[in-house]
């Protein structure tokens, strides 16, 4: 079974997590070489791709990263036993997992496995990291044993760090019934301000959305973003959405969260906000993140006695910072976070989506389109065809159409008929059927003579 070809987007997020660490100031000269070379050989493509595409998304952001054309690669001509050398590849790599593509080359073109030059380092890159054993992927599961060390970013939004944690009990609406809360929240890592914090009913990808949405609206995109592992943070979706905003994505290893100190600190604090609020006997989500948002503003911004920042709140570390906050757009941010899903046209010009049906037209009946959503709406998503501008659809109501008569879209037309093919085609064939004149019974002859019977 062949690989789905990837998108433009998929390409382009791709490019962007390969070359995010080049991206960004303070970085010197032999640091900046050193990072360069992992990054060509963790991407196996050349140092001049790596700068073309730096360039690209200097000039034009995220769009600057999509391929011009499709982007699948024809391997250049391969030995036929390349699928034993590629074996031989990976048994090398797990004898000494620190061993560059380039050595394995040298030891498969010395021990006679392959002609000198017959296999660039590229091709054997991408095949050794499809079958899982790319250097990055052999490095996760190799132990260091060191320490994990305390950081700091000397400045706001250069890195923003996010978590779940448990919270209270609470309904919808007064009377409702009670649901687990989850609270999501994002730290800054230089000054310890919370961007964005807020219960939910669920701690999966819509929750994280709307938070990250939520700071980013009021105060602009971080440089980076570092998560755990949790299911709604490893998704594509996040990936692409921080690509195209301009974020880094950075994740935690597997059970080495260490590094993200300063959000647990924050969960511990949070405790205590759920502990009092239990007393106050909350009923609703809407009561819940009101009282939060009041703590965060009157309390928790306001406490100098938070470890490394002495003497100053993190309000006021916030504030004070002399880095520009970087906004995005409304037309980009709106893109980054919409989702999207292929659907298949019914024959009524409809698309279903989450239980729902959803009218299209009649043009694209057959079709199979593209469609984009925010878990956020609640009765339209947009369509994309290909080949058209997007547009959106509403949510189709059954009864609202009763009656009315839809006009077959150009393509279906067929030409202004003169006559009914069919009575024609009937008419014909009875007259072929009718039988001759000739035969039919002169019944006045027979009776003359016959009076008296």
């Amino acid at each position: 079974m062949t690989k789905p070809k990837k998108t433009p987007d998929e390409v382009a997020a791709l490019r962007f997590e390969l070359i995010a660490p080049l991206i960004g100031e303070g970085m010197d000269k032999g640091l900046r070489g050193e990072v360069m070379r992992k990054v060509t050989e963790r991407g196996g493509v050349s140092e001049r791709t790596v700068r073309r595409w730096l360039a690209s998304w200097e000039e034009n952001g995220f769009d600057g990263l999509k391929p011009s054309t499709g982007f699948e690669r024809k391997d250049a001509r391969l030995p036929e036993s390349f699928d034993e050398v590629v074996k031989e590849a990976i048994e090398l790599r797990r004898e000494v997992p620190s061993r560059s593509v380039r050595d394995i080359i040298k030891i498969l073109e010395l021990e006679g496995k392959v002609k000198p030059g017959e296999v660039s380092r590229s091709t054997l890159q991408r095949r050794l990291q499809e079958k899982g054993f790319s250097a990055s992927q052999v490095r996760m599961y190799v132990k260091k044993g060191a320490a994990a060390r305390r950081f700091q970013k000397e400045h706001r939004c250069q890195l923003w760090q996010s978590d779940v944690k448990y919270g209270p009990y609470a309904a919808e609406k007064k009377g409702g019934r009670k649901k687990q809360l989850y609270l999501v929240s994002w730290i800054d890592d230089a000054v310890r301000f919370v961007v964005s914090a807020k219960f939910y009913t669920t701690e999966g990808i819509s929750a994280l959305e709307d938070s990250l949405r939520t700071g980013v609206q009021k105060y602009g995109a971080p440089d980076a973003i570092y998560v755990d592992k949790g299911s709604a943070y490893r998704s594509e979706w996040l990936k692409m959405a921080c690509a195209k905003i301009g974020t880094k994505y950075l994740s935690a290893r597997p059970y080495h969260a260490e590094g993200k100190g300063k959000v647990e600190a924050f969960n511990k604090s949070a405790g205590k906000f759920i502990s009092e609020a239990a007393l106050k006997k909350y009923e609703t989500i809407a009561e819940y993140n009101e009282a939060l948002n009041i703590w965060l503003s009157e309390d928790y911004h306001k406490d100098k006695n938070h470890t490394f920042l002495p003497g100053i709140s993190p309000e006021a570390a916030f504030a004070s910072d002399s880095r520009p906050l970087r906004f995005v757009p409304e037309a980009v941010l709106r893109d980054a976070f919409l989702h999207s899903d292929k659907r298949k046209v019914d024959k009524t010009g409809c698309v279903s989506f989450s239980g729902a049906l959803y009218e299209v037209g009649l043009a694209y009946i057959g079709s199979k389109i593209e469609i984009r959503f925010d878990p956020s709406w609640q009765d339209e998503i947009e369509a994309c065809p290909e080949g058209v501008e997007p547009f959106m659809v509403k949510k189709l109501i059954i009864g609202e159409n009763c009656g009315f008569i839809r006009e077959l879209p150009e393509k279906m037309k067929g030409k202004t008929p003169e006559t009914s093919r069919l009575l024609d085609a009937l008419e014909k064939k009875h007259k072929e059927n009718k039988p001759a004149a000739g035969i039919a019974t002169a019944f006045k002859g027979f009776w003359e003579g016959h009076e008296n019977v």
